[in-house]
């Protein structure tokens, strides 16, 4: 358990690094990521295409087919446009900030609920945040997204690591209370 313990802690810790060289370079982290992205479909895609193949028989064959291709085209456009996948991708993301912001905004005044405060700061963040990535549009495309998968990865590794490290703890404590709680062997009288 120590061993798988300290294996997430180290796998926590390279992610935390992938993060912190990420945010550094986000140009290099955002075209890493619509790559690793366009493989994924890609990947996806086929894998997918193999299933639906297998399964010819079925009501769904002809769904799984076209979800494949689907997966597939897009794969491909993903992985020969990778700047142009990046812009389509920080558009769609500003767009789900003002629109989340928005309605936050709205229902936050709208309700007046026990997190009023909390939601109309949230709403006004989401809504900043929306129209600083329009307003730098396309060139905010260069480092939004890798700054967001850089984050990303930064935090799932502190995540790893708190719970690596937790994990040892509980551990050890665990492993204290049951070798106090053991019945010790009998003492040989000695003459």
């Amino acid at each position: 358990m120590n061993r798988s313990l300290g294996l997430m802690t180290a796998l926590g810790a390279i992610l935390v690094l992938g993060g912190l060289v990420g945010l550094v370079y986000t140009g290099v982290a955002t075209l890493t990521s619509m790559i690793l992205f366009g493989w994924l479909l890609l990947i996806g895609g086929l894998v997918g295409l193999v299933q639906s193949l297998q399964m010819r028989g079925s009501n769904f064959f002809w769904l799984g087919v076209v979800v494949a291709a689907l997966n597939i085209a897009a794969g491909v456009v993903v992985i020969r446009h990778p700047d142009g996948t990046a812009e389509a991708l920080t558009m769609f993301a500003a767009l789900l900030f003002l629109t989340g912001g928005v309605f936050r905004l709205v229902g936050s005044v709208v309700v007046r609920g026990p997190q009023f405060g909390l939601t109309l700061v949230q709403g006004a963040f989401g809504l900043l945040i929306g129209v600083l990535i329009l307003a730098e549009w396309p060139g905010s495309s260069l480092y939004v997204i890798g700054c967001f998968f850089s984050l990303a990865l930064l935090f799932d590794g502190l995540g790893l690591i708190a719970m690596g490290i937790a994990g040892r703890r509980i551990v050890s404590l665990v492993s204290g209370v049951e070798d106090s709680e053991a019945p010790k062997p009998p003492e040989s009288p000695t003459a």
